[in-house]
């Protein structure tokens, strides 16, 4: 019996662990990423494309898109609702409208707005309505948020052939709207899993999506930030 009741603590205590609705962020782990974000370089980023998507956890999408070549920057923050300066426990509880979002600062003349939309396809089930792996909730949903006519077109025609393709056995959950706001989030959101590879949920879920999503498009990413055969 008890060691049932131990095997139970610990199967709860890990679905806490990798659940990002239970995520949470200790005050020496805000206050680290706060001074690491003071210090950080400002970037002129305007000469930039721009490009905004939702799909699930940010810490996770934030890496993905970070180690792609081509890509400057990207910012995690809030999109999608009509919350006016949403902050993350606003978000979370599902009641802004707002999705876990990321900016994409990106060189077109390295990385086109199709490449983005592969490895965004690729670094989740797209299929998962209202929600990411553990994650689940409306502030978890998968958008593609499209800035002009060429954008949708693109996000339009690139879902249609994957529902096509026979890869999927459920109809494609993620949505394609147009950008209208993006909310930046708080500094300590901000390159959570450089600052803090340790986290339990970046350990469990952040890192193997980022592996499994760099497997499949290994040609677009930077030597440097490859994990794939770490």
């Amino acid at each position: 019996m008890k060691a049932k009741i131990l095997y139970s603590f610990s199967l709860f205590t890990l679905i806490i662990f990798v659940n990002c609705t239970q995520k949470t962020v200790e005050s020496k782990d805000i206050i680290k990423s706060e001074n690491l974000n003071k210090t950080k370089p400002v970037q002129d980023l305007s000469k930039y494309q721009i490009a905004t998507f939702a799909a699930g956890c940010f810490w996770c999408e934030e890496a993905v898109f970070e180690s792609l070549k081509g890509v400057a920057e990207v910012v995690s923050g809030y999109s999608g609702g009509k919350e006016l300066h949403p902050t993350y426990e606003q978000v979370g509880s599902g009641a802004t409208g707002h999705a876990e979002s990321f900016q994409v600062y990106y060189d077109s003349t390295i990385i086109d707005y199709k490449s983005l939309l592969r490895v965004y396809f690729a670094s989740e089930d797209p299929t998962q309505v209202n929600g990411q792996g553990p994650d689940e909730g409306t502030q978890y949903r998968s958008i593609i948020f499209y800035r002009n006519d060429v954008e949708k077109k693109a996000a339009d025609k690139y879902k249609a052939e994957l529902e096509k393709s026979g890869k999927y056995n459920k109809p494609i959950a993620a949505q394609i709207i147009a950008f209208e706001k993006f909310w930046e989030a708080e500094a300590y959101h901000q390159d959570y899993i450089q600052h803090h590879p340790e986290n339990p949920y970046v350990q469990h879920e952040s890192i193997p999506r980022l592996r499994r999503t760099q497997s499949q498009v290994s040609e677009l990413i930077k030597p440097e930030k490859s994990i794939i055969n770490k």
